[in-house]
């Protein structure tokens, strides 16, 4: 029988050999070229209809539920296609020039960003995982001099590490989800006055906070809420899309911290304002949410599904 533990290193090495190829390769084509290599990739995998790609589905439904089954085919073709120019962009995103980074994303609601890192206050962004948040998160080390985030830890190890490198040249600093102290930093580099961005619609933890988003329960992570609490930074949901040859980021209203109540009621009432926020930016242009993965409790496996519809705390 083989040995498992070798299949895995074999794979693993594999993996990261394929990414940095991707990544010298992408760098070295045409640019016209490689993003019509990723558009044909996308449709691909569309053509497919993999779990991966009915999940988007079902998630758009839920966004446009007078939709037809015709036009959720549509709208996944396309959530494929910007997904992978997501990809195509991130291996070639460290060769554009500052002046590049800058001319080509455009934050709707960049004041309340000015205002928060003007006072002092740091400012909290959950983000939804769509359009390009490296290029953001790129942008935003150029207007606030960097950014603090969490990274989820990648197989293999190595991928991982190139990732974390491929951020930190764009002059992030990332601390890796689940590790010691992390909450302990943010809190730090928000009470210094720095930018935390978040990404805040994807439970990866499965010990989330149960909310309404489009009218039905989704479950989301409790950290951004929790972060808030404990520094009075100011809350915002941003919604990151495309808009033609632009990167587009939409900053929500804050989301208001309750006074009083249990310390499980405020942070539930927290994340359904996150969560609004999220329908309000969605609501626009849904086509550039890159969820894959199942966030409603209908969808999910039957014990993590048990477990988020158990009675919820309500403010």
């Amino acid at each position: 029988m083989p040995d498992r533990t070798a299949l895995h290193t074999a794979s693993d090495a594999v993996t990261e050999w394929a990414f940095a190829a991707g990544w010298r390769l992408v760098r070295m084509l045409p640019e016209r070229a490689a993003y019509a290599a990723f558009d044909q990739a996308a449709d691909v995998i569309w053509r497919r209809r993999g779990a991966g790609v009915l999940q988007l589905e079902r998630n758009q439904a839920r966004i446009h539920p007078h939709a037809s089954p015709q036009d959720l085919k549509e709208l996944s073709r396309e959530g494929l296609r910007s997904y992978m120019r997501y990809w195509c962009d991130a291996f070639r995103l460290p060769t554009w020039s500052p002046e590049r980074v800058r001319s080509t994303f455009v934050l709707d609601g960049v004041e309340h960003l000015d205002e928060a890192i003007a006072r002092g206050t740091g400012a909290l962004m959950v983000v939804n995982h769509g359009g390009n948040w490296d290029h953001a998160g790129a942008w935003a080390c150029l207007r606030y001099g960097g950014l603090t985030t969490v990274a989820e830890r990648l197989r293999p190890e190595g991928l991982y590490q190139r990732f974390v490198a491929y951020r930190e040249s764009l002059g992030m600093e990332i601390l890796p989800l689940g590790g010691d102290d992390v909450v302990r930093t943010l809190a730090r580099r928000l009470r210094e006055g720095r930018l935390v961005p978040l990404l805040g619609d994807r439970d990866v933890s499965r010990n989330g906070v149960v909310v309404d988003l489009f009218g039905e329960r989704a479950s989301l992570p409790a950290g951004p809420a929790v972060l808030g609490l404990l520094t009075g930074a100011p809350i915002h949901p941003v919604t990151l899309t495309y808009d033609g040859p632009l990167a587009v980021g939409l900053v929500g209203k804050r989301v208001p911290v309750p006074e009083s109540g249990t310390r499980e009621e405020r942070i539930h009432a927290i994340t359904q304002g996150i969560a609004h926020g999220f329908e309000e930016g969605l609501r626009r242009r849904s086509v550039d949410w890159h969820m894959m993965q199942p966030i409603w409790t209908a969808d999910l496996d039957p014990a993590r599904r048990r477990s988020a519809e158990a009675p919820e705390v309500t403010p």
